[in-house]
């Protein structure tokens, strides 16, 4: 239990200055774009051409000698921030808004004493987990856990269009749990507080040894690996605890799965815009329904 949940001023600053390493904010290079052999578009906007065949060679012939083909994109503080585009290197996409508000949620519940570990599903090089165990260090908790849930792989082929995209050859994504464990310890984060479930969702998060959760960080982008971890894991966050879905706007299938869910629960919770592409609400709380303001109201 923490009692003390002031931050001096050094930390204050370690703090903002993670933020800023782990999205690669403070490096302008971090702004251009790896030239993938895969298609990034949705399906059915991917047109086959002699040009494309011939990208596609060079590229994957540069790759087997180890080099990358990039290309130079002038860096935009904003769309950083806001998590807009995908930094060349760093170890998150989610921009600055984002860690801000798992911040913020990571200090609530630990002020109220909210029951649980931290898990995010869908970690990509580790950034926002690393951030979970920072954030445990700086407040001197040792009896919570940080779970880090990704194939470790890349992103698994939709099932179906209504799925969503299929970007499951995009090599960027293709990070290894080795990688990321090397990512944890180069802040020094690396530790039996961090548990690693490696495989695809529906066979990793069912069997999952988490009693509790206080905190449920979601981003899986398409709608089966979200109905997954909101299956799997929703009955385990404790009242008060927080669910946060990176991809609820940018991706149709993952906003789809959110609400099918919530459907079956008949649950209405307060979902909270965090930025354009991601929200979040508190376990427990719940949105006003006309009825219920009647009620106030009298």
């Amino acid at each position: 239990m923490v009692t003390d949940l002031a931050l001096d001023i050094n930390e204050k600053i370690y703090l903002d200055l993670l933020k800023d390493c782990l999205s690669a904010a403070i490096y302008e290079e971090s702004s251009w774009r790896v030239v993938e052999t895969a298609r990034q578009a949705p399906k059915g906007a991917f047109r086959w051409t002699p040009l494309v065949a011939i990208r596609r060679f060079v590229i994957s012939q540069l790759r087997k000698r180890r080099l990358l083909l990039v290309r130079m994109r002038p860096f935009d503080a904003s769309a950083r921030a806001a998590g807009k585009d995908w930094p060349c290197f760093g170890y998150t996409m989610v921009g600055r808004a984002r860690l801000d508000n798992l911040e913020w949620c990571i200090r609530d519940v630990l002020e109220r004493n909210v029951a649980g570990d931290l898990i995010e599903t869908g970690v990509w090089r580790g950034g926002s987990a690393i951030f979970m165990r920072a954030m445990l260090r700086i407040y001197g908790v040792t009896d919570r856990v940080v779970w880090a849930a990704d194939s470790f792989e890349g992103m698994p082929v939709p099932e179906g269009e209504s799925d969503g995209w299929d970007m499951s050859g995009i090599e960027q994504l293709q990070v290894s749990i080795d990688e990321v464990r090397r990512n944890f310890a180069r802040f020094g984060l690396l530790d039996d507080q961090v548990k690693f479930l490696k495989g695809w969702f529906k066979d990793t998060l069912p069997m999952a040894p988490i009693k509790r959760l206080a905190i449920l960080r979601m981003d899986g982008d398409l709608y089966n690996s979200t109905m997954d971890a909101l299956t799997n894991l929703y009955d385990r966050l404790s009242p008060g605890g927080y669910v946060i879905v990176d991809d609820y706007k940018g991706w149709p299938g993952c906003r789809r799965a959110v609400h099918d869910f919530l459907d079956s629960r008949r649950l209405s919770p307060e979902i909270r815009e965090i930025d354009d592409d991601s929200v979040y609400w508190r376990v427990g709380d719940r949105r006003l329904k006309a009825d219920d303001v009647a009620v106030v109201a009298s």
